[in-house]
């Protein structure tokens, strides 16, 4: 796989505040080069921002690109600079990419003059609210010692109206645990935000949070979370927290969704208002100097900058944080914490987030209590288990659309979804996109905002053909390549407005490019494989999220290679057949619905939260197929299992114990591992995993059964 993208982009356009909050990371944590910075950024910096990041998106081909305009207070710039600035990003970027333009401000000054701004641009805004009005105004006070609070909830009413809500992003809140945790979240919750972020106040080892320290509480910040965790349960989740939807998300095998927690790699950028490039600002909080990088636009572009050693040591997942959190069974949640909360003069950022104890608190709270302990029918019945994924992704499109409420492009689509879904022999159709292995990546990065709604967009339309579902739906689409998920790609001679007419005898597709003339548009159907058991593999070398595995997948084959390729494919698995009848009724047996082609000398893979999707070396060979297929299957399937449900206390020891004792098992008897000393390994990890089947849940201790058994019966 490809070096980690820059695709955030946070852009100071305006360097002073009218706020004079008392922890704030910008002018009051130990960095002060704001000081040096222009007030304003200028018409020539801006130029030549939208110039660099024009050139790194069309170098990396990047199909969404987010920035976030940002101070200081952005609001200070004024309308007409505004209005410049939204419109100068737009013009460079829009034609080459999706651009997701955001605003983070406190909304003192927010009027209609800006929202029409917002409007036209599509600009979504993040405010920032501390909580109630006791809350908020023990650090949010303006220069003059006032409150901030009631300007700041009339920006919010405004914001609410009908006719911008759809530009109305959250609200972040940064923690103080001298506040009333439930008071707080509920005066949040009753402003309607469409999702809450809770942040913890910028701290170091040198320079530790407020409420850390002799005589108080181990874990301050865990237990006040952990209030408003229960707080937001019991009002039955309204919106997302994006703190908790992360540990959630990560507990369960799935992606982080926050800088701040969780081993994905950075993508941030930050730009000042003098064009400089710095790291995350968070940094400012460790040391005087800590965020700078020497690079500015007028002498580099995006690329150097993603090479800076800063920005590579936050991309190393496991391998970027201390000892101490790589021995912590809680660190695939939590990833160390921010990494400017790492930060110790004695060694650097090589150390756990000072909020280690609260973290781990957090993340094991949350886990004891969403941990499903009851016997999940997926366990014993792969139908269950298709079903319970299918959910998952039904689910998640219920998330985007609230999400996506007020777009006009999607409020069409979604009358299309109702009424597929309203009848058996549609909603089937429906169904069959839902569960497309890659469509997940789509709808989870369409929680973000509208940047990937012209993919969700395309995907509607695919279930809607094969329905016969007669509608129109019309967006603007960014590159030239329309993919409908399941069907085939049209190739558009240049991005523009394309209108997708669907009919009883099939789809008619306009398009329209940027000087009004109409776009050529050619069709590459997805081609499939029958199987001797019935079954139907679909071949997709051409989905745009099927870079999925851990290794780089192939480009789009030629129709003669398709071919070939999907005849290889056929043959291993009736060679499959012939030495093992009666394998695709195993427990274990891959549900494989599509096969990925993948770049030489891969192997075989498995795509990550992809249920379904199998990765395939267009060289691979069938002796690796028959000996890694049945290793596969085991992994996929536990892998699946917990994403529906719980096979243990997650973030305990017992999860990896099942892992190493289904895979030592599976491992018995196939060349050309070690039979003996792979029954070895099985047979320890299952009894070190008796001694902590208090650890287990009802699904996790009949896996562990089932392991038992085969393991007798392999001793013979």
């Amino acid at each position: 796989m490809r070096d980690p993208a820059i695709q955030q982009l946070v852009l100071k356009i305006h360097s002073r505040c009218d706020l004079a909050c008392d922890h704030c990371y910008v002018y009051a944590a130990s960095d002060q080069s704001w000081r040096s910075r222009p007030t304003v950024i200028s018409e020539e910096t801006l130029d030549q921002v939208a110039l660099r990041l024009t050139e790194y998106v069309l170098a990396r081909n990047l199909e969404s690109v987010t920035c976030i305009l940002h101070g200081g207070e952005p609001l200070l710039v004024g309308p007409a600079r505004l209005r410049r600035i939204c419109a100068e990003l737009t013009r460079a970027l829009a034609p080459v990419t999706a651009l997701d333009l955001r605003m983070h401000t406190n909304a003192v000054r927010l009027n209609r003059d800006h929202l029409r701004i917002f409007d036209e641009f599509d600009v979504r805004v993040g405010v920032s609210l501390d909580g109630d009005r006791v809350a908020n105004d023990r650090h949010r006070l303006d220069r003059r010692g006032r409150s901030s609070y009631d300007r700041v909830l009339r920006a919010i009413d405004l914001l609410r109206l009908p006719e911008h809500r759809h530009l109305y992003q959250g609200l972040l809140c940064t923690v103080d645990v001298a506040n009333d945790p439930v008071a707080v979240h509920d005066a949040l919750t009753s402003l309607d935000p469409p999702r809450i972020d809770y942040l913890l106040p910028h701290s170091t080892w040198d320079s530790p949070p407020p409420g850390h320290g002799p005589g108080g509480p181990a874990t301050p910040y865990a237990d006040w979370l952990l209030k408003v965790f229960d707080r937001w349960e019991e009002q039955g989740r309204p919106m997302p927290v994006r703190t908790f939807e992360s540990v959630l998300s990560t507990l369960r095998g799935g992606p982080s969704l926050t800088e701040a927690l969780g081993l994905a790699p950075s993508d941030l950028a930050v730009i000042e208002t003098d064009g400089t490039f710095e790291q995350a600002d968070s940094l400012k909080t460790a040391y005087e100097g800590a965020p700078a990088t020497g690079y500015d636009v007028f002498r580099h572009g995006f690329a150097e900058f993603a090479e800076h050693p800063g920005v590579r040591a936050r991309q190393l997942g496991i391998a970027g944080v201390s000892d101490t959190c790589r021995r912590c069974p809680v660190v695939e949640s939590c990833g160390g914490g921010l990494y400017a909360h790492r930060y110790g003069g004695e060694k650097g950022f090589d150390n756990p987030s000072v909020f280690c104890a609260d973290l781990r608190g957090l993340i094991e709270g949350i886990a004891e209590r969403i941990t499903d302990r009851a016997l999940h029918p997926a366990v014993t019945d792969p139908d269950e288990l298709r079903l319970a994924q299918l959910k998952l992704d039904r689910d998640l499109l219920s998330t985007v659309n609230a999400e996506l409420s007020g777009h006009p492009d999607w409020k069409p689509a979604w009358q299309v979804l109702v009424e597929l879904d309203s009848d058996a022999a549609t909603a089937a159709h429906l169904n069959t996109v839902l569960a497309h292995p890659y469509l997940r990546a789509v709808l989870r990065r369409c929680l973000d905002g509208p940047a990937d709604l012209p993919r969700l967009l395309a995907a509607v339309t695919a279930a809607a053909v094969p329905a016969g579902t007669e509608t129109t739906l019309t967006w603007h689409q960014p590159d030239r390549d329309l993919h409908l998920p399941t069907l085939g790609t049209l190739r558009l001679s240049a991005p523009g407005q394309v209108e997708c007419a669907i009919t009883a005898t099939g789809l008619q597709v306009r398009g329209t490019g940027r000087g009004g003339g109409e776009l050529d548009i050619g069709w590459r159907p997805l081609e499939t494989i029958d199987l001797t058991d019935g079954r139907t593999l679909l071949l997709d070398d051409a989905d745009p999220y099927r870079d999925r595995f851990e290794t780089p997948v192939a480009d789009p084959l030629s129709p003669a290679d398709l071919a070939l390729f999907g005849e290889r494919v056929r043959a291993a698995h009736e060679a499959l057949d012939a030495r093992e009848p009666g394998w695709r009724e195993g427990a274990d047996a891959p549900l494989v619905t599509t096969v990925t082609p993948l770049a030489p000398g891969a192997g075989l893979r498995l795509a990550a939260h992809a249920f379904g999707a199998l990765g395939m070396a267009v060289d691979f060979r069938q002796d690796e197929f028959l000996r890694e297929l049945p290793l596969l299957g085991r992994r996929s399937r536990l892998a699946a299992l917990r994403e529906v449900t719980d096979l243990n206390v997650p973030g305990s020891a017992a999860g990896r114990l099942l892992d190493e004792a289904s895979e030592h098992l599976g491992r018995a008897g196939a060349a050309p591992y070690d039979t003996a000393a792979s029954l070895r390994r099985a047979r320890a990890a299952l009894g070190t995993l008796a001694s902590r089947r208090t650890e287990l849940t009802e699904s996790g201790a009949r896996l562990a059964d089932a392991l038992r058994a085969e393991l007798a019966v392999a001793d013979g």
